[in-house]
């Protein structure tokens, strides 16, 4: 008798392909959300798969260091270059900020 062999049950095959299109190679869990209209993929990566580089977060504009849970986002129809990498707390405050327009220290607020 062999031993038993754990393969996924969705994977159509050997290889990665299974992994890369549920989400599941980075780490994290895959989904869909809408916001102001248009319709995002937002991956949840783990700590552990988020080793080796540091990103820039559009929402609070400080750096996410390596091996700290993001969430990568980008619109269900961008590329490779249309995602960002964003704090948790930032991605589900979204709505609540605005966007961080640099001036300079005699520009008028308005």
């Amino acid at each position: 008798m062999s031993p038993r062999k754990n393969r996924p049950k969705n994977s159509g095959g050997s290889g990665r392909g299974g992994d890369e299109e549920s989400g599941t190679r980075y780490g994290g869990f895959e989904h869909a959300e809408h916001h102001q209209g248009e319709e995002y993929r937002v991956r949840h990566v783990a700590g552990a798969s988020a080793a080796g580089k540091t990103y820039r977060c559009p929402g609070c504009d400080q750096e996410i260091p390596s091996g700290v849970p993001h969430v990568v986002a980008w619109p269900q129809h961008g590329g490779v270059d249309d995602r960002r990498h964003w704090h948790k707390a930032c991605w589900n405050a979204r709505d609540r900020r605005t966007s961080r327009v640099q001036r300079s220290r005699n520009a008028p607020k308005y």
